[in-house]
């Protein structure tokens, strides 16, 4: 009990003010019941006599008034604290994220304790960062649906969360990463190829694109007639063939990424942002063809005409160039080769210049015989010092070889 005493000059009187109070609280708990605690205000009146009964209502009305805003300032000052431990609600939250990514299906879906209202909700955070909006699918169930733009051939890491604390906002607490894909879209790799110019075919859009990096529908027209069908045969539009792997090669290395000729989310950053800005093929398309009739030779396509024809070897029986069509993926100036010999014997040869490698060990590269034309090599296409200068510049990383046998 608390008691305060006020002196007058009010003759023979007592006023009793009874009012009740929240009791102070402590900084760490809050009772369920609060201690209420009487508050007396005692106005004692003295035995001296007052000039005239006028100023002594007047004196009584200002201490009752000064009394009642000390009162209302200590229910203030108790109350403050209670208000304030009170404001923050923790909801717990279950929930499942989608192994793979795809513009019809939720990101993730969650399930709250208790219902929350969907504008508090914050944002689902990924990595990348992949724009995505709530939705309410039942009273207390919500999910994550992508907005944004998706990147093919990737992997996300979604933080899910498994609380929700609110208080002035709301957030989400204790997150739990899982990984979800994206498939491959070839479709959309090879529109942005042929508008950099990386491919043999360019590329015409039939309806008016979201932007300049959005897929959209449209025909494809072989840009070089004069390259052999040796090429053009392996072209297909919407399937990761050998054209679209070397031109994805080239584009890396141009871009001074890893030359895997695979998608990665580095790769969609970087052609994207070239498609936005321009930024073309630098090159021409350049091609090689090595032909095993007799005589061997070695043809070279630069800009889809022929410009450099020469004598070359390819293999002999038990170490045989591979067949096929394959993207240089290696060079060098100059290199010393080394390996195994058909007998069980081992080489070593320094100082070999103008290499190209394009399928495991073999490559384009000079080499001094006695004659040219015929099966000679360990698997490699030899060639003429002078033919191996020649050609080396024009097969950067990327640049197609077809090795046939005719």
């Amino acid at each position: 009990m608390t008691r305060v005493n006020v002196e007058t000059t009010v003759p023979m009187m007592e006023i009793i003010v009874v009012m009740t109070t929240m009791a102070k609280m402590t900084s760490s708990t809050m009772p369920r019941t609060p201690t209420k605690t009487p508050l007396f205000i005692h106005f004692n009146a003295r035995s001296a006599q007052s000039p005239n009964r006028q100023d002594y209502c007047k004196e009584v009305t200002l201490r009752f008034r000064s009394a009642s805003l000390l009162i209302l300032v200590l229910v203030g000052a108790t109350m403050m604290p209670a208000l304030s431990a009170g404001a923050a609600t923790v909801v717990k939250i279950s929930g499942s994220v989608t192994s793979t990514i795809t513009g019809s299906m939720p990101l993730a879906r969650l399930t709250f304790s208790s219902s929350v209202k969907l504008k508090n909700l914050p944002e689902l955070t990924t990595t990348p960062a992949l724009t995505s909006s709530w939705q309410q699918i039942g009273p207390k169930e919500y999910q994550a649906v992508v907005t944004g733009r998706v990147l093919p051939s990737t992997n996300y890491v979604v933080d899910l969360p498994t609380s929700l604390r609110c208080s002035s906002r709301c957030t989400f607490n204790a997150l739990r990463r899982h990984s979800a894909t994206t498939n491959s879209n070839y479709a959309y790799e090879q529109q942005l190829l042929a508008q950099l110019n990386y491919l043999p075919a360019s590329f015409t859009a039939l309806s008016t694109p979201d932007g300049a990096t959005s897929l959209t529908t449209g025909i494809y027209t072989w840009a070089y007639p004069r390259l052999p069908k040796s090429l053009s045969g392996l072209w297909g539009v919407g399937n990761n063939n050998v054209i679209v792997r070397g031109a994805l090669m080239a584009f890396q290395n141009d871009h001074q990424l890893a030359t895997t000729g695979v998608v990665d989310n580095q790769t969609w950053n970087d052609l994207i942002k070239a498609a936005r800005s321009g930024q073309k093929n630098p090159n021409p398309y350049n091609y090689v063809t090595v032909s095993e009739a007799s005589p061997e030779t070695v043809q070279l396509y630069v800009g889809g005409k022929a410009t450099f024809h020469t004598l070359a070897n390819t293999g002999i029986s038990v170490a045989p160039t591979p067949l096929g069509t394959f993207p240089v993926y290696e060079r060098y100036l100059t290199q010393t080769m080394a390996g195994t010999n058909p007998d069980g014997s081992h080489y070593s040869d320094p100082g070999i210049p103008w290499i190209s490698y394009f399928d495991g060990g073999s490559a384009l590269h000079g080499f001094i015989r006695a004659s040219y034309g015929w099966p000679q090599s360990l698997g490699c296409v030899e060639m003429p010092f002078t033919s191996a200068h020649t050609i080396w510049p024009h097969t950067p990383i990327g640049t197609l070889v077809t090795v046939e046998t005719a």
